[in-house]
């Protein structure tokens, strides 16, 4: 297992365990557990997100990556199976994933950044447009 998965694992774990909340770079960030199927391998995988609900409930999620020049998996794997599993708090449900384009994903990403100055930093880091994903309820 990679340090990165052994991170998410002890994430994942300690959001469960506390109904969403986590402690570390994480304690004041609002979190999901995004769960995806694997494009090409189909498998399950699960990753925690720190994301933006807006003031009707409405989930979304970035494809950050911490300003990488490249999608991370997660990202890839929703494009081609956008039903994906969400923890939100003790809460879980199925979502569609849908990417938001122009003024839209701007307007949010906008207000996560706000929210959260390290996303600003992370579009600032990359020249792509880092995707914004709502999480429809199914």
């Amino acid at each position: 297992m990679s340090d990165m998965n052994d991170f998410n694992a002890t994430i994942i774990a300690e959001f469960r365990e506390n109904d969403g909340q986590v402690g570390g770079d994480f304690a004041d960030a609002t979190m999901v557990l995004l769960t995806t199927t694997g494009a090409k391998s189909g498998a399950t995988r699960i990753n925690p997100l720190v994301c933006r609900i807006d003031d009707d409930g409405q989930v979304y999620v970035f494809a950050s990556k911490a300003g990488a020049p490249t999608h991370p998996d997660w990202y890839h794997n929703l494009t081609k199976n956008p039903t994906v599993g969400v923890e939100l708090g003790a809460e879980r449900f199925e979502a569609t994933a849908e990417e938001l384009s122009g003024d839209e994903r701007d307007a949010v990403y906008a207000a996560h950044a706000k929210q959260y100055p390290g996303f600003a930093e992370y579009q600032a880091n990359t020249d792509r447009v880092i995707p914004v994903i709502a999480l429809r309820r199914s």
